[in-house]
């Protein structure tokens, strides 16, 4: 193994590559992290270019995906996947062919890797022979690409809260609201505390993501958690407006969006 070895993490969020980067420094101090990719493509250029000897590729990045970007690399590095919601990559790689890490990434969980890849390194052992597991993954994320996977309901809602990305579970929002060219994701943190913050995302682009069964639109500019409803009122003029459990805000709900409480 190399005095010190030399990692390339890649991610097209800017702060969970950063994260990582502060997380390895704590838990593998030796590793030089010689590389910072956006995306697929730059994570094999960088790879070709430096030959690190472990890469921490996002699963999904734009242009080339991190496990299309394994697929170049092949066995030439050790490969540790970062995925967000893949629970078919994470049941492949549980198969003990991958290692993998799941955002946000879990301080003794990434104790464990390291501990796995310095064991690796130590030993001399090649990198894994993953060539048919990585081709059934990019066949499968095609797959997924072309039907299933868009739509799958949104899990999760990445937010900048100061200097703090937060990773929101969607299950815990209770509406989400336009504001200008924001939208504002009010949702139950720690011990059920309201909390807010606004994400650069249309609504109308997280609306469609959501789970039908779960939010429902009841205002152009508003769309909320069935599950977060106290009451709703029935208002003049063919309108209504809806009081939410445990928070102050009132909801309004337009005469289009009216016919989800018709039995009022």
């Amino acid at each position: 193994m190399r005095a010190r070895p030399k990692a390339l993490i890649a991610d097209d969020e800017p702060l969970l590559r950063e994260a990582l980067t502060q997380q390895l420094a704590l838990a593998w101090p030796e590793l030089e992290v010689v590389a910072l990719a956006r995306n697929g493509r730059e994570a094999v250029a960088q790879f070709e270019a430096l030959r690190p000897d472990v890469c921490f590729l996002d699963v999904h990045m734009p242009g080339l995906s991190g496990v299309e970007a394994a697929h170049q690399i092949g066995r030439r590095a050790h490969l540790v996947f970062v995925t967000a919601y893949d629970h078919y990559a994470v049941e492949a790689f549980a198969q003990g062919a991958l290692d993998y890490l799941v955002k946000p990434v879990e301080s003794a969980r990434l104790a464990e890797t390291v501990a796995r890849l310095q064991e690796r390194l130590r030993a001399a052992e090649p990198a894994r022979n993953t060539e048919a597991l990585l081709q059934q993954l990019v066949e499968e994320m095609a797959r997924l690409r072309d039907g299933a996977a868009l739509s799958a309901p949104l899990r999760w809602i990445h937010a900048q809260v100061g200097e703090a990305l937060r990773l929101i579970p969607v299950e815990d929002v209770d509406y989400l609201r336009s504001d200008t060219k924001y939208t504002r994701v009010a949702w139950r943190g720690e011990v059920g505390r309201p909390q807010e913050a606004l994400v650069r995302i249309p609504l109308r682009q997280l609306a469609a993501q959501l789970d039908p069964a779960q939010f429902a639109q009841v205002h152009r500019s508003v769309v909320v958690n069935l599950k977060a409803i106290s009451h709703v009122l029935r208002g003049d003029n063919e309108s209504a407006e809806i009081h939410l459990k445990g928070r102050k805000e009132v909801l309004p709900v337009s005469r289009s969006y009216l016919h989800r409480f018709r039995q009022m």
